[in-house]
């Protein structure tokens, strides 16, 4: 991805090691991406029903990781008080979509990979979250 490329190039300060940031909203998209993915597998599954709550908290998972990516490109006007809220609830929903999805892990590996994928993308909002003091 050429998210830090892309944030080289900004020509006004960031409130962020844009390194830092630049993973950070990778590894957020990647989230999306898995959680996107889980919820559909999940579909394919014989016992469907028996993951209606999984594929809910996948679906919430991936509006709120992309949302925050979207949140976390943009700069001009930043408002700190709304990036920390939005990277809050990314922690929250990605805790609780890896916890649904840990679960499944055993049965289903596409709910392993997602959780694994909640708990890096848990653990980078709360990094940042830290690093906003």
């Amino acid at each position: 991805m050429k998210t830090a490329e892309m944030l080289q190039t900004y020509p006004a300060e960031i409130n962020f090691d844009r390194e830092v940031l630049a993973r950070a909203i990778d590894v957020v998209e990647e989230c999306a991406q898995a959680c996107t993915a889980c919820a559909d597998a999940c579909l394919s599954e014989e016992m469907v029903a028996e993951l209606r709550t999984c594929i809910r908290t996948n679906l919430d998972c991936a509006d709120i990781c992309a949302t925050t990516a979207r949140v976390l490109s943009r700069h001009t006007g930043y408002d700190a008080n709304l990036t920390r809220a939005q990277l809050q609830a990314c922690a929250v929903a990605c805790k609780s979509c890896g916890d649904q999805c840990a679960e499944h892990a055993e049965m289903h590996e596409h709910c392993a990979v997602c959780a694994e994928s909640c708990r890096r993308c848990q653990e980078v909002c709360t990094e940042l979250l830290a690093a906003m003091g």
